[in-house]
């Protein structure tokens, strides 16, 4: 099998989530004590399944200010995620890509995979179980920042 390779980053020792201008930075025990998911999903750089468990993006914002449901519907169709690595990788997500009754797939921010720590990948990674390619996935994540599109 031929691994995928990295450029080498800094690990992420924390996570900063900011919603509405409002930061607040975040230790794996921090997640681990919210509720958890487990998601299996095909990671096509590494021709394999893995199996991560962490806490659900939507459930993350909605603790730091951004409830992802009903009454925040209008809201979410005008905002959007960055999710940035310590590497500087950063990708979008658009908010109603991360609540249950818009979208089919599950976004956490991971803090094992296969009951063990992420290793190279740092303490937070961002996974998102529908993606067909994991090129939204952040390793090494530092910072997730919920910005307004108005």
């Amino acid at each position: 099998m031929t691994e995928h390779v990295h450029a080498p980053a800094p690990t992420s020792t924390s996570l900063t989530v900011t919603v509405d201008g409002k930061a607040a930075t975040l230790s794996v025990a921090d997640l681990l004590a919210m509720p958890q998911k487990t998601v299996t999903v095909y990671n096509e750089h590494m021709k394999a399944n893995e199996t991560y468990t962490g806490v659900l993006l939507g459930d993350l914002l909605a603790k730091y200010g951004l409830p992802v449901d009903k009454t925040t519907h209008r809201k979410m169709l005008r905002s959007y995620i960055v999710a940035e690595g310590t590497d500087k990788y950063w990708v979008l997500y658009s908010v109603t890509e991360i609540e249950g009754s818009e979208h089919n797939g599950d976004v956490i921010v991971a803090t094992s995979m296969g009951g063990k720590p992420l290793g190279e990948d740092g303490q937070f990674k961002l996974v998102d179980s529908e993606d067909k390619k994991p090129q939204r996935w952040v390793r090494n994540l530092s910072a997730i920042t919920v910005k307004s599109a108005e």
